[in-house]
Order: C-alpha cells, then sequence, then structure tokens
C-alpha cells in the first residue's frame, strides 16, 4: 500500500491561509495574548523583523528568533517549555515569506523587507495599536 506525501506548497498555502484566517482587525477585543495568538504567523514575522529594522539593528536569523519571542512569547515558545523560544517555527514561513517575495535574505547573512513586505507589517503593527496591544 503506497502513502500519498503531502508536500508543502508555501504560495498556496500562504494564500489559502490569508484567505481563511481572520484579520487583525476582525478579532473581538480580547486579552493581548489572545490577539496576537489569531494572527496569521507570516504577519507576525513580517511585523519582527520590521521592528528589528526600525531600531537600526540588522536582522540576523538569532535577532529575529529574539525578537519575535519577546513580542510573541506563546506563539514562538515550545510548547513543553514556554520559556524558551523555538527557532522551528521560523524556518519554514520565513522560507515561505522569501518564495512569495515579502521578504530577502537567508538566515547565513540577515533579512530585510520588500515594499509589499514592509506594508503588511506596517498594517499589522496599525491594527495592533488599534486594539492596545502596544500602549
Amino acid at each position: 500500500m503506497k502513502r500519498k506525501v503531502k508536500t508543502f506548497d508555501p504560495v498556496r498555502n500562504f494564500e489559502k491561509n490569508r484567505k481563511n484566517s481572520k484579520k487583525v482587525s476582525e478579532i473581538s477585543n480580547g486579552v493581548d495574548e489572545e490577539l496576537y495568538k489569531k494572527v496569521r504567523i507570516f504577519d507576525l514575522i513580517l511585523f519582527s523583523i520590521n521592528s528589528v529594522i526600525e531600531n537600526k539593528e540588522k536582522c540576523t536569523i538569532e535577532r529575529l528568533i529574539k525578537e519575535c519571542f519577546t513580542l510573541f512569547p506563546k506563539a514562538f515558545g515550545f510548547l513543553q517549555y514556554p520559556q524558551w523560544p523555538d527557532s522551528r517555527k521560523l524556518d519554514r514561513p520565513l522560507r515561505a515569506l522569501r518564495k512569495i517575495k515579502l521578504i530577502t535574505g537567508d538566515p547565513k547573512t540577515s533579512f530585510s523587507l520588500t515594499k509589499a513586505g514592509r506594508k503588511i507589517a506596517e498594517e499589522t503593527a496599525k491594527n495592533f495599536r488599534q486594539r492596545k496591544l502596544f500602549k
């Protein structure tokens, strides 16, 4: 009996998730943690890259892992050890974001946002401010 192996298609997966998941502005008021847990992982990563760049820092993979975990610990932490960041949660999404041209760069050097990526990051930041995630 042959098993059908599913392949990961980041472009198709991104478009599907973008259509099916709630936008930040559609999420009802609630606890900050609950707010960001419902935001797409791609948007959280783009927001984090933008945050690092706005602080005039180079967005290396190590710095990005720290930023993602600091801002969104429940989304980027290990399930069994929530006090530690899980870098595997960034691996596939970063490759997918690069493939759909929302970011440039790689883990060996650094990451930066394209115009489209920056637009999504700024949209996410605006929606977070409206929901009082960042005061």
